[in-house]
């Protein structure tokens, strides 16, 4: 180990305490990276190969009854790939050791196949049997608020008659992955779920033998959504289409979407408030160890150490501090996210959601961090690469102070000799008093960024 290296190791150790405490800052920075991007690419993964495998629809156009006879003319609009119609009736449920009614969306499914699109995911029990007109599946999300399970009844209000159906499965659905009553604001598993059933039982108790009351399609890769919108309209316009809508306006996927997007703000905004005050910390650090270390800076450049040399090797010592934090940072950074992840999942209803990490998202933190570590310590390394060794080897000279601008003012003849030096202090080092009022100024950010959503909520409710 040559004597640079040595010297490293025993800086380290001296300003431990100080060095500790800049790497907590940007494990901070680097855990919230983490966090929120690889939940992000999570969610995007999951919802892409959710959406992929179970054929959820493009567009939805609901109209309050069609004839059957009408696929074949969706299916001739250009641009569209697939058309299924169906049945969709919301309903009251009546459910056992519940004082007020709660409500279920009811959806038709193919007797026997699969649906062509927005298939269902069968979690416990098994799927809808041909020629059995009470059974239906239940949503995943009321199942679980009432312990809801195969075998189970529930009775419902089809159409004016009550009727008692036989739960046979508990399932899932790209449709619903957030499942939320109309006019919702958040979920409520108790008073609302999905139920889906058989399309003849479904006809047969809405008096809609031969008729569809939504239609759902696909389209093909390069199509107009919005002329292929404006088209199903025209078409459904006269048997009371409501409005056909794409898929960034279906309620679930809109609460999807902008879940995600909270995630990328947060981390755009998190680390570098961070990163930010960590490099301000490393400038302090850096500079103060040059300063106190002038003798041992022109020693080095006496005895023929290059300076790239000397200034690298004060570059290393606030890196090794980064990396500290760094890796800190991955550890706690991957274990938030994880645990992100299981809350999540009481709110989406994935089949599957694994949070997984990939090596661009640890690549992105580490180097921006590094970036932030380089220009927090450029100037220090700066000056110590710029002081000849004969100047390094005496004593810095004493700073200069000259009147301020509130003195020539004669603001300052009305202040006491202490606050005269305050004045000359901030005057005399702005840039250090701006950032120290800067990295102040966002730690209240913070803390008041988070407190409101608090207040907001409490209020709200």
């Amino acid at each position: 180990m040559g004597a640079l290296n040595r010297k490293l190791w025993r800086d380290l150790w001296r300003i431990k305490g100080q060095g500790l405490a800049i790497s907590l800052v940007i494990g901070c920075g680097v855990a919230a990276f983490v966090m929120a991007l690889g939940m992000l690419y999570s969610l995007q993964e999951t919802r892409a190969a959710y959406y992929e495998r179970y054929r959820f629809a493009e567009v939805f156009a609901p109209v309050k009854r069609a004839p059957q006879s009408l696929l074949p003319r969706l299916s001739a609009i250009s641009g569209v790939k697939r058309v299924e119609t169906r049945i969709v009736r919301h309903v009251v449920l009546d459910i056992a050791g519940m004082v007020e009614p709660a409500t279920g969306r009811l959806v038709s499914l193919p007797e026997r196949g699969q649906p062509v699109l927005n298939d269902v995911y069968i979690r416990a029990g098994r799927g809808l049997t041909p020629g059995r007109p009470d059974e239906v599946l239940i949503g995943e999300a009321m199942a679980l608020a009432h312990g809801f399970g195969p075998g189970d009844r529930i009775k419902a209000l089809l159409n004016g008659r009550k009727r008692e159906l036989v739960i046979v499965g508990v399932a899932l659905s790209p449709e619903h992955v957030y499942s939320i009553a109309p006019g919702g604001f958040v979920p409520d598993d108790r008073h609302f779920g999905v139920l889906w059933m058989s399309r003849p039982a479904m006809a047969a108790a809405f008096d809609l033998d031969g008729a569809f009351s939504e239609a759902t399609l696909t389209l093909l890769r390069g199509a107009s959504e919005p002329a292929v919108i404006a088209e199903v309209d025209r078409l459904l316009e006269p048997y009371g289409g409501s409005g056909a809508f794409g898929r960034k306006d279906q309620v679930s996927d809109a609460y999807l979407e902008g879940e995600m997007k909270q995630l990328a703000t947060m981390a755009k905004l998190l680390p570098p408030i961070f990163l930010g005050v960590a490099a301000f910390l490393l400038n302090i650090v850096a500079s103060r160890l040059v300063a106190t270390e002038r003798e041992q800076i022109g020693l080095m450049k006496a005895f023929g150490y290059a300076n790239w040399e000397v200034g690298w090797h004060y570059l290393k010592l606030m890196l090794l501090v980064a990396l500290i934090g760094i890796a800190a940072g991955f550890a706690a950074g991957d274990w938030l996210g994880r645990g992100l992840a299981e809350i999540y999942t009481d709110f989406f209803r994935f089949p599957f959601l694994h949070y997984r990490t990939g090596p661009a998202v640890f690549a992105g933190a580490a180097l921006i961090s590094l970036a932030a570590t380089v220009l927090g310590t450029l100037g220090a390394v700066r000056r110590a690469v710029a002081l000849p060794p004969a100047e390094a080897m005496q004593p810095a000279p004493p700073p200069t102070y000259r009147r301020s601008t509130l003195e020539h003012l004669g603001v300052a003849h009305f202040a006491d000799q202490p606050t005269r030096m305050i004045i000359r202090h901030l005057t005399r080092w702005p840039v250090r008093s701006g950032l120290t009022s800067l990295g102040i100024a966002m730690a209240a950010a913070v803390m008041v960024s988070t407190l409101f959503f608090l207040d907001s909520i409490e209020q709200m409710i």
